[in-house]
């Protein structure tokens, strides 16, 4: 009696979940009949082989081509210091002063023997005309006036070096020295460097380095700011790292306020072509991280389809799988596209400028 209502039991719940599929199976049938019914207006490109540029992509880091590190012509103590870590400066602005205690000494001393200068070159002038002295005599007082004067004009020099100005425009990098601190001649205080001419230093393998020559393109790349650049080979430098065998390459960036040195870069060296699929970022739907477009056949039809995306350039991205050369795409569609929707199309042109990159 147990065995037989637990047998007829097990044949009522096989009943019911065939039921529940026969009813899912209607359903998912009705909806297909349904979006089969519709018809969709929609943008659609039949995609075509691309070829871009092959890279070789290594890291680097953004320095400035121009670094300027500043000192005082002058011994002596700093007094003011007008700048600190970051600070943006302009040509000839003070940066630091520095207490002139010997250079005004030695004006004092400069002024002290040009006025006795001066007065023996005048007496030596009257007693000539009296022919109290010979005119070599006379000569030689006036060259020891002449002497003392551009002694003064010397004096004076020193005694304005005492601001140190900044030689161009740039950006305060280190600070070495601060208030209070001894200054002396060749002695650097700050570090400057000029953000308008930045470079992207960067090893290269000893494999590539050979088709990297100076004015080629490379295409910089800032993570941070998530951007990319259009950087020129300022210099191979023709001597390998005797450790990683690797060269330093130099790649001049274009002047942005928003790059800074010191920042993380990735260089793409050119090293041929390939060729690629790319698609209309405005025709990818983007759903739980993955990415997918409708993919039109050949009765009009459209369908929902996964695939993998690479890079992106210039609006349009490099499909790595899921689509094939000649498949039709199909996206903007009014109303919105559905797997089993009537397409329509209406025809897109790829913009020019980004084939080829």
């Amino acid at each position: 009696m147990i065995a037989s209502n637990g047998q007829g039991m097990r044949v009522d719940i096989a009943l019911l979940i065939a039921g529940v599929l026969v009813l899912a199976g209607c359903s998912n049938d009705a909806q297909q009949q349904t979006a089969a019914t519709t018809t969709a207006a929609a943008q659609t490109m039949t995609l075509e082989v691309d070829e871009v540029a092959a890279h070789y992509v290594t890291s680097g880091t953004v320095t400035s081509d121009h670094r300027v590190s500043i000192s005082s012509r002058l011994s002596g103590y700093i007094r003011k210091m007008a700048v600190r870590e970051g600070d943006r400066v302009h040509r000839d602005q003070i940066l630091v002063q520095v207490d002139p205690v010997d250079a005004r000494q030695a004006l004092i001393q400069a002024k002290a023997d040009l006025a006795d200068a001066e007065a023996d070159e005048q007496r030596y002038n009257e007693l000539l005309k009296a022919g109290a002295v010979t005119g070599q005599q006379a000569a030689k007082a006036r060259l020891r006036y002449e002497v003392a004067k551009s002694q003064v004009e010397q004096a004076k020099n020193q005694l304005s070096y005492a601001d140190v100005r900044s030689p161009v425009d740039g950006v305060v990098v280190e600070k070495r020295l601060s208030q209070g601190d001894l200054a002396a001649p060749g002695v650097a205080i700050l570090t400057l460097e000029d953000p308008a001419s930045l470079l992207v230093e960067t090893f290269v393998s000893e494999r590539f380095v050979s088709g990297i020559h100076a004015g080629d393109a490379v295409d910089i790349e800032i993570p941070s700011l998530h951007r990319s650049y259009q950087g020129v080979v300022r210099q191979v430098v023709q001597a390998a790292d005797p450790v990683s065998h690797q060269f330093l390459v130099k790649t001049a960036l274009p002047a942005a306020e928003e790059i800074h040195p010191g920042m993380y870069a990735q260089a793409g060296f050119r090293i041929g072509s390939r060729q690629v699929l790319r698609v209309p970022l405005q025709a990818v739907i983007a759903r739980a991280g993955l990415h997918a477009v409708y993919v039109v056949d050949a009765q009009g039809i459209a369908h929902y389809r996964q695939l993998r995306l690479g890079q992106v350039v210039d609006g349009r991205a490099e499909v790595l799988a899921g689509l094939h050369a000649g498949d039709v795409i199909a996206w903007n569609g009014k109303p919105a596209l559905k797997s089993g929707m009537k397409v329509v199309a209406l025809t897109y042109k790829a913009a020019q400028p980004g084939r080829g990159k």
